[in-house]
C-alpha cells in the first residue's frame, strides 16, 4: 500500500510513513514522536490522552461530515481544530471537564491529525483500542487479561448474534467499547437511521467495566458514533457492585437480549473475593458421578477461580431466557479436563449454537506483544436443558485470521468465508462442509469437549475409507487388552544437566524415529540409577511427545545403543507386550507416524497452562492395523531396515570421532 495523506493545509512535512498499513502501526509511530515533541510529559497515559483528544475531534468530523479547511496555515489548522474539541466538550459534558483542553503546539497538533490518515469508522480494526493498547504497555495490559478484540472478531460475533433495534444489549468488560461500535455499525448498515441510532444507543446499550480509564473511552468512542448516550458504567461485573454501590438498579430487572463480550481470561488473575465467590455455581468444587454420568455440585468453594470461569456464568444469568451470547473464550475452557463442568453447565443453561476457533495469531498485537492463547468464539442461546434444541453444533476451525504471528497483515483470512457458511446453517441452507467449516450432531459432544478441532470431520472420512483393508482399535484398547503399555518420564531439573554422561532425553532429542546421538543434555549416572528401575528402559520400546507444541506425536525407537538413558515427563514410553493382529513395535511406530493417526493427534492436543497436551487422549487415537499379514510384515521390514541403517551410520560416526583422539 503506498502511502496515503489527507490535504488539510500547508503545515509543515508530516513524518514519512511510507508503509504503515494500519492504524496500530501509525500509532507506534505516533508514539515515538510525541515522546520526542511533546515537552512538558513523556508518560504514555499523558500522551495517550493528547492522542485521543485528537482521534475524537476527528471522529467527530467524519461523524458530522464537517471537513477541516484546506490551505489554512499551521495556526488557523490548530485553531480550528481546537475549536472542533470545544464542541465535542459541550456535546459530551460528562466527559471532558469544562476546563479541559488540547495542551499541544501547533505543530505536533497538525502533524498527529495529518498522520492519522484513516477513517476511524470504516478502518478494519478498532482505532479507539489500538491506540490504549500501543500506548499502554502490554505487560501491564496482559497481567489484567486486557487484549482488545480484533474489529473483524467483534464485527463477526454481531452479525452472529443479529442484535435487532429495541432489544437491550451489554458488554460486560467492554474495554474501549469495540462490541457496542460493532453493534452501531451493523444497525448502520441495516437501515437503522443517525436519529434512529442515537435513541437507540441511549436507552438499549450497556456496558460495564472495573478500568476507570476504559470507561471514559468507551463513553466518548461510542457517544461519538452514535450521538447518544449510552450506559456505560464504572463497575465489577462479576460482583455487579462498584465500591459499595450494587449495580443492579442501573440495570433492566428483566436481563438482557443479547450479551457480547471477551472478559478477561488467565489462571493467575484473581477474580473475585471470596464473598463474591459464594454467588457462582461455578466457583464450588464439582464432582463427577459416574452413576448417573454428570457432574454434580459440591457446596465448597474454591480459593481462586479464573475469571473465564466466572464470566460464562455471569453472561447468562445477564441474559434473559432465549437471549443469545457471543463470547470469546480461551479454547482451554472448552477443551481441558479440569473445565469439563463448566462446559456441562453451560450445556445444561444454554443451547450451543456455535464454535469457532481461532488461529494463536488473533491477539498478538506486535512480534513480541500480545498473547498466542488460542481462542473460541462461542455462539449461545439461554435456554435450560429440557427445552427444544436444534439437533446440530455449527463448529469452524481458523488457520488464518488477516494477520500473521507478527501482526502483520496478510492476504489469507478464514473468517468472512466462516461468516457466509454460519449465516447459511442459520438459515437452514446447506454448505459444503470441510475441515475449515462443518456441523456436529449434538449427540456426537463427548466428554464434554466443545474444541471444534477435535471433531476434525475428515478424521472419520479417512479411518471409513480404511475399515476394509485394517482393523481399526483404539490405543486405549490395545493398553486395555494388554497388547501394549505406556508409562511417562521424569523431570530431574536443570541443575543436574551437564553433570554426566547419561543421556536426559528430551522432545527435542526426538526426530525421524531416532534419538540424537549427542543429546543436548547429559546427567550424572546417579541420576540413572535412581530412575532405572522405574523407568525400565529396553530395547524397542517407543519414546513419543506428549507435550509441547509442534512435536507432539513425534516418535523414536530406542535400539541397543540408547537403553542407558532417563526420559523426561513429556514424553510417553510405549511397549508392545503381546505380539497379537501380528503388532510389533517397527509395525507400531509406522502406524503412530502415519498421517491419519497424526491428524488426530493434532485434534487431540490441548492447550494446558502454556503448552499442548496430548495427556491420556492418546487413548482416543484410532490405529489402522493392515489386515493382510504380508502388507504388515513388509511395513516391518522398511521401518527395521531405515532405523538400523541410520542407526548403524550414527554409531559409526560417532566411533569415527572417538578414533581422532585415541593413542
Amino acid at each position: 500500500m503506498s502511502r496515503t495523506q489527507v490535504d488539510i493545509g500547508d503545515s509543515p512535512e508530516p513524518l514519512l510513513i511510507s508503509d504503515l498499513r494500519t492504524p496500530k502501526q501509525v500509532f507506534r509511530h505516533l508514539r515515538d514522536y510525541l515522546a520526542g515533541q511533546y515537552v512538558g510529559a513523556s508518560r504514555d497515559d499523558v500522551l495517550l490522552e493528547e492522542l485521543l483528544k485528537c482521534l475524537f475531534c476527528k471522529l467527530y468530523l467524519e461523524t458530522t461530515g464537517r471537513e477541516l479547511r484546506r490551505n489554512a496555515d499551521v495556526f488557523l489548522l490548530a485553531k480550528e481544530i481546537r475549536s472542533v474539541f470545544q464542541q465535542v466538550k459541550s456535546d459530551f459534558p460528562s466527559i471532558y471537564e469544562k476546563d479541559a483542553e488540547i495542551l499541544l503546539d501547533p505543530e505536533t497538533l497538525t502533524t498527529l491529525i495529518k498522520e492519522c490518515y484513516f477513517s476511524l469508522v470504516d478502518s478494519s480494526s478498532d482505532p479507539i483500542g489500538d491506540a490504549f493498547e500501543v500506548f499502554v504497555g502490554s505487560e501491564s495490559r496482559g497481567k489484567s487479561g486486557q487484549f482488545f478484540t480484533p474489529r473483524i472478531i467483534t464485527d463477526f460475533l454481531v452479525k452472529a448474534v443479529d442484535p435487532k433495534p429495541g432489544e437491550t444489549i451489554i458488554d460486560p468488560a467492554c474495554g474501549a467499547g469495540g462490541f457496542l461500535s460493532s453493534v452501531s455499525r451493523h444497525y448502520l448498515a441495516n437501515g437503522v437511521s443517525a436519529d434512529e441510532l442515537r435513541l437507540l444507543s441511549s436507552q438499549y446499550f450497556y456496558a460495564i467495566d472495573k478500568d476507570e480509564y476504559l470507561v471514559k473511552l468507551a463513553k466518548l468512542h461510542i457517544s461519538l458514533l452514535t450521538k447518544g448516550h449510552p450506559k456505560i458504567i464504572l463497575g465489577d461485573s462479576l460482583a455487579l457492585r462498584n465500591g459499595n454501590v450494587g449495580l443492579y438498579e442501573q440495570l433492566p430487572e428483566e436481563g438482557f437480549d443479547v450479551v457480547l463480550t471477551n472478559p478477561p481470561f488467565g489462571t493467575r488473575i484473581v477474580a473475585a473475593n471470596s464473598q463474591t465467590l459464594r454467588e457462582f455455581t461455578l466457583a464450588r468444587k464439582w464432582k463427577y458421578d459416574s452413576d448417573i454420568g454428570a457432574f454434580q455440585v459440591i457446596d465448597v468453594i474454591r480459593k481462586q477461580i479464573p475469571p473465564q470461569v466466572l464470566f460464562v456464568e455471569r453472561c447468562l444469568s445477564l441474559l434473559k431466557e432465549g437471549g443469545r451470547l457471543g463470547m470469546v473464550v480461551p479454547q482451554s475452557l472448552l477443551s481441558n479436563k479440569c473445565y469439563r463442568y463448566v462446559v456441562e453447565f453451560l450445556q445444561r443453561e444454554s443451547e450451543v449454537q456455535a464454535v469457532i476457533g481461532m488461529p494463536e495469531a488473533l491477539f498478538k498485537t506486535s512480534g513480541k506483544g500480545g498473547t498466542h492463547t488460542k481462542t473460541c468464539l462461542l455462539i449461545a442461546r439461554k435456554s435450560p436443558l429440557g427445552k427444544e434444541r436444534t439437533k446440530f453444533v455449527f463448529m469452524a476451525e481458523a488457520k488464518w485470521c488477516g494477520h500473521d504471528s507478527r501482526a502483520r497483515m496478510i492476504p489469507k483470512n478464514d473468517i468472512p468465508l466462516i461468516q457466509d457458511n454460519l449465516t447459511k446453517f442459520r438459515k437452514g441452507k446447506k454448505f459444503d462442509q470441510s475441515a475449515l467449516v462443518f456441523t456436529v450432531h449434538r449427540d456426537r459432544i463427548s466428554s464434554n469437549v466443545l474444541s471444534p478441532g477435535y471433531y476434525d470431520p475428515e478424521i472419520d472420512v479417512q479411518l471409513i475409507a480404511l475399515k476394509k483393508s485394517h482393523t481399526l482399535v483404539s490405543f486405549g484398547e490395545l493398553v486395555h487388552s494388554g497388547v501394549v503399555t505406556v508409562s511417562t518420564g521424569d523431570e530431574v531439573g536443570k541443575l543436574a544437566y551437564g553433570t554426566g554422561d547419561i543421556p536426559f532425553i528430551r522432545t527435542s532429542d526426538i526426530s525421524n524415529w531416532e534419538l540424537k546421538a549427542d543429546p543436548k543434555h547429559a546427567i550424572d549416572r546417579g541420576y540413572y540409577e535412581q530412575l532405572r528401575e522405574k523407568q525400565d528402559v529396553q530395547e524397542g520400546d517407543i519414546l513419543m511427545v506428549k507435550d509441547g507444541t509442534y512435536l507432539i506425536g513425534t516418535c523414536a525407537i530406542v535400539t541397543e545403543y540408547d537403553t542407558q538413558m532417563v526420559y523426561q515427563s513429556h514424553l510417553y514410553k510405549i511397549r508392545v507386550t503381546k505380539n497379537q493382529m501380528g503388532l510389533n513395535h517397527f509395525l507400531l511406530i509406522a502406524i503412530l507416524s502415519s498421517s491419519v493417526v497424526q491428524r488426530q493427534v493434532k485434534s487431540k492436543q490441548f492447550t494446558q497452562d502454556i503448552i499442548d497436551s496430548l495427556g491420556d487422549r492418546i487413548n482416543e487415537l484410532v490405529l489402522p492395523i493392515p489386515k493382510s499379514k504380508a502388507k504388515r510384515d513388509e511395513i516391518t521390514e522398511m521401518v527395521r531396515a531405515s532405523i538400523c541403517d541410520r542407526i548403524e551410520a550414527r554409531e559409526l560416526a560417532k566411533k569415527a570421532r572417538q578414533s581422532v583422539i585415541d593413542t
